[in-house]
């Protein structure tokens, strides 16, 4: 029996890579996972107050376009935090049952299958969020991996790439804040990534899940720059979460926000290949999007943890306090041999940065190589004593 080649190149997944590099190893002290960004902050009460209430509706198919009140709350949230004119609800916003479901299907509805005649590239920064390539390659194209290093100031270079590979650049994976390094694209980074999509006819896809954990300033997005620009809102499709901003991961709401004509193919593929969120999660995802103030709590605890990461890191060669998001990316010798050193002397999880990335395309050199991924989401006593690992062990 055949199988099919298209995924055949895939490395394996960074998790299943980690369990391989460490278990074999007796953890140096007790064990602290610093490795999966998974939210571990308290989320507000009245979450599972709303779905208690609405228990019953669990008896119903929820419908593919998300009710009327989650696309409304979406839509005034998006005029809210970034100071533009509210996306049509009915026309222009998607609820998503988990972010990675749209940035998945996107490039199925809106990859074309060729473009200017050859197979279509689609462009992802290097380090990445794996779901980029396999959407990538599910939609037929060529992933295209873009190096976001410390040249650059961790945000690719797309403006440097042979005009030849744009000329067949059907889409532009972009993350701000980005995962893992933290870096911030700034308005103007936005305005001529959207000139460079209108001179070379490709769709930018934002992936600013990471947009509300911020230090000083809220992070631009890619609307605001649309809005700004005066730019076609067909280039765009915007994805934000829950996940990370209200510390919700296992209520799997997302959203997605673009032009209408591209909200209606993707509409189109989720009536036939998706699974809409459940009706009492939809209302519980809604009264989330319309409420600030747990935001700004969960806000707070992270750059509570910032803050002890500069104290207790701020002196160790590599550290670099990062401007948002929940990830340091801190440079070391190699990242696998840190992390398993940091496993067998203190029981700390890291994942190794060469798990995000893959090798440069002309033999370069992987830019994740010598790095290391720590998630702060951990409580703060944890947090700390990890950090204090970390320095103690590879200082």
């Amino acid at each position: 029996m055949d199988y099919p080649r298209r995924f055949s190149d895939l490395p394996e997944y960074a998790f299943p890579r980690l369990r391989a590099l460490l278990d074999p190893h007796a953890p140096g002290g007790p064990a602290l996972a610093m490795s999966i960004g998974e939210p571990r902050h308290p989320f507000p009460d009245f979450v599972t107050e709303i779905i208690a209430r609405h228990g019953d509706e669990f008896s119903r198919y929820p419908p593919n376009e998300g009710t009327p009140g989650l696309r409304g709350a979406i839509s005034d949230w998006v005029a809210r935090r970034y100071g533009i004119a509210a996306p049509d609800p009915d026309r222009c916003v998607l609820p998503l049952n988990g972010t990675r479901e749209g940035l998945f299907n996107a490039a199925l509805a809106l990859c074309p299958e060729t473009k200017n005649g050859q197979r279509p590239a689609v462009l992802l920064p290097n380090p990445f969020y794996q779901c980029y390539a396999v959407a990538a390659l599910a939609a037929g194209a060529e992933p295209v991996y873009v190096a976001a290093d410390e040249t650059n100031g961790f945000l690719p270079d797309f403006e440097g790439l042979d005009p030849a590979l744009l000329a067949r650049t059907a889409l532009v994976y972009i993350c701000s804040p980005a995962n893992p390094q933290g870096a911030v694209a700034d308005m103007g980074y936005w305005t001529r990534l959207l000139h460079l999509a209108e001179t070379h006819d490709f769709r930018v896809f934002a992936d600013e899940c990471y947009a509300e954990i911020w230090r000083d300033t809220p992070p631009p997005g890619a609307l605001e720059a649309v809005a700004q620009a005066g730019a076609d809102p067909e280039r765009v499709t915007v994805f934000h979460s829950l996940s990370k901003r209200s510390s919700v991961p296992g209520l799997r709401s997302g959203f997605a926000v673009a032009g209408p004509r591209s909200m209606a193919a993707l509409k189109q593929l989720r009536n036939y290949g998706g699974a809409p969120l459940p009706l009492p999660l939809q209302h519980a995802a809604e009264a989330l999007w319309r409420d600030e103030a747990h935001v700004e709590a969960n806000r707070e605890l992270y750059r509570r943890k910032f803050a002890l990461a500069d104290e207790i890191l701020g002196n160790m060669p590599g550290y670099r306090s990062p401007d948002a998001g929940f990830f340091l990316w801190l440079k070391v010798a190699d990242g696998e041999e840190a992390a398993l050193k940091l496993w067998r002397e203190a029981g700390v999880r890291v994942l190794p940065g060469a798990y995000l990335s893959r090798d440069a395309a002309d033999g370069g050199t992987n830019p994740g190589r010598g790095y290391i991924r720590v998630a702060l989401v951990a409580e703060e006593a944890e947090i700390a004593r990890g950090l204090e690992a970390i320095r103690d062990v590879l200082g």
